[in-house]
């Protein structure tokens, strides 16, 4: 299973946007996924069209264990194969700004009990058994756990619910758009992964950093997508985001964007494509040791 963070220490660039069409491509391709909305705004809980539940990730964070996990997962409305532990304002609680270790481990304490010990699958409203297929091919359900990728929507700051999610995290997504304080603003979620890793959690690695909003021929934003390619090299992804209205309609509308079939719609998704498939690729490199990713240039 491979928990990846998206992460944005700068308020709106698109962070719950890249988490949404990651996981839209994640449902279209056939990988199993959970989305945790961690956000005390709940933005992806409510794109995702979920049910009812009786619990959320605020009581997760109260008792990581497995029966409030049950309650607080619920199946999304885009399709089969894609479950929410919802979001609530009332995870705020639990964003102390000087946690403790105990406090930092509860969400991957609640994670690892997504697999009960005799094999049977947590599901939303029960346990049952999973279907079996090849964990190597894209579209494949690893029979032995119940999701093969967990996404986790950060909110945009350094507190203990993003710690959290990178105390629990492989991989972390740096999102960020092309603007005069973007650098800053990723340069300091680079900072805190690295801190995460330095503080227990070596398997933690950043995945890139995706660009988005791009406007074409923004003399501006060629720019900064410059200052960004410069500073952190190989870490920025090929693709990035353009910005278009499509996305925000299907948002609004409780869709994925590889339903909203438009140009635009379909220039993002390929964009998704292309992210789902460097994770999958993370995912099967992460039984190798960890390197240590070298820090970005600085000026």
């Amino acid at each position: 299973m491979q928990v990846l963070a998206t992460l944005s220490l700068k308020g709106g660039v698109g962070k719950t946007t890249v988490a949404l069409g990651l996981a839209g491509a994640a449902l279209q391709h056939g990988v199993r996924t959970l989305v945790v909305d961690l956000d005390p705004q709940a933005n992806a809980t409510i794109a995702l069209d979920t049910g009812p539940t009786t619990a959320t990730v605020a009581d997760v964070l109260d008792e990581p264990r497995r029966p409030v996990l049950e309650r607080a997962i619920t199946p999304s409305g885009w399709g089969e194969g894609l479950d929410v532990l919802v979001g609530s304002e009332q995870s705020e609680r639990h964003n102390h700004p000087d946690p403790s270790p105990k406090q930092l481990n509860r969400l991957a304490r609640a994670l690892q009990r997504l697999s009960a010990p005799d094999g049977h699958l947590i599901r939303p409203g029960g346990y049952g058994e999973d279907d079996t297929d090849d964990p190597d091919e894209i579209g494949a359900v690893d029979h032995t756990e119940p999701y093969r990728l967990v996404i986790i929507d950060c909110p945009p700051s350094l507190g203990q619910l993003t710690r959290s999610a990178l105390a629990a995290a492989q991989r972390a997504v740096l999102v960020t758009d092309p603007t005069m304080f973007a650098v800053s603003g990723v340069q300091r979620a680079f900072d805190a992964v690295q801190t995460e890793r330095q503080r227990g959690n070596a398997e933690l690695q950043p995945l890139g950093v995706l660009i988005n909003r791009v406007r074409p021929r923004n003399t501006e934003h060629e720019f900064r997508i410059g200052e960004l390619r410069e500073l952190f090299g190989p870490l920025v992804l090929t693709g990035v985001l353009p910005d278009r209205s499509a996305i925000q309609q299907a948002q609004g509308a409780c869709l994925p964007i590889q339903r909203w079939d438009t140009p635009g719609a379909r220039e993002a998704s390929a964009v998704f494509t292309l992210l789902l498939g460097r994770v999958l690729r993370a995912e099967r490199s992460r039984r190798e040791a960890p390197e240590p990713i070298a820090p970005p240039a600085t000026r």
